[in-house]
């Protein structure tokens, strides 16, 4: 049987780690780092998502500030709200919440945060910093997995891997990621792809984010891979008190056996965003002073 990664615990630990940092740093007679948080209209996934941000900001001792504007604001009132933050030295970070309204461009938005306080690591010029040797706030969801890979000692260096999914927010800067840091050879599979199992069953390290439950099968997998499963779609269960259940990309059951290393979902890459969010928080805080 594989050895099952727990996100749940890494993040845990995380969390630990940085609480101690917030502490030290208060002793010293310093503020604690200060998380700051928009969203705009009534997304209940969004509201869900910015809870569980506000949370783990209490665990580990960071100021936070919510900022929650109606559906209605336009661009440039929100625009005007960003660069008040970018100005204020008391908010070390802060994420603009997605989805947006259909008026509001995300594209517009990021490009408009301080690459200093982008704690997503969206902008242009923290994705960029992936392939520099000075990185500065790594995109958070890839930056956990690498965490991940990194406190589960997984060799990458001269591995094959394939990352299924080529977004902006997981595939490519985790493909980069890999590339640069992990020194993995890396193949990028996505919609355009023809015959992906030809490239997934040569994979050592499979990494799958394309929101699609049930794309990859055992038959698609070579035996004793790593398998990083970072898909997590609602897909309905009556069985469930909620009406549904959250399932990955991999189909875990028939894939598990096979795999050396796998994530389950839930508990496997999602808790790791926002401890990378938390990490980032501390980091830009770091940078400030």
């Amino acid at each position: 049987m594989p050895t099952i990664i727990d996100g749940r615990k890494v993040s845990k630990d995380i969390k630990n780690e940085i609480a101690a940092k917030v502490e030290k740093i208060k002793a010293e007679g310093q503020r604690a780092p200060h998380l700051a948080i928009i969203i705009v209209g009534d997304d209940g996934a969004s509201h869900t998502y910015v809870n569980g941000k506000i949370n783990a900001c209490k665990a580990v001792g960071f100021d936070f500030t919510l900022m929650h504007f109606a559906s209605t604001i336009s661009e440039e009132k929100l625009i005007k709200h960003i660069e008040q933050m970018n100005e204020d030295s008391d908010i070390d970070g802060f994420i603009v919440q997605i989805p947006l309204p259909d008026h509001i461009s995300v594209e517009h938005i990021t490009e408009r945060i301080s690459p200093l306080k982008d704690v997503d690591g969206f902008t242009n010029q923290n994705f960029g910093s992936i392939v520099s040797e000075n990185q500065l706030l790594l995109p958070a969801t890839p930056y956990g997995i690498m965490e991940l890979i990194r406190r589960y000692e997984i060799e990458t260096e001269g591995k094959n891997c394939v990352v299924v999914g080529a977004s902006r927010i997981a595939g490519a800067p985790l493909s980069l990621m890999m590339l640069q840091e992990g020194k993995a050879t890396v193949t990028v599979c996505h919609k355009a792809t023809v015959d992906l199992k030809s490239h997934t069953s040569q994979a050592d390290i499979l990494i799958v984010a394309v929101g699609k439950p049930g794309l990859i099968t055992k038959d698609m997998i070579k035996e004793g891979a790593v398998v990083i499963d970072v898909g997590t779609t609602r897909v309905e269960d009556a069985t469930k008190k909620s009406g549904f259940r959250l399932s990955g990309d991999v189909v875990y059951d028939e894939v598990a056996p096979i795999a050396s290393y796998i994530t389950p979902v839930p508990g496997g890459v999602g808790p790791m965003t926002i401890a990378s969010l938390l990490l980032n928080t501390l980091k830009a805080y770091e940078l400030n002073h």
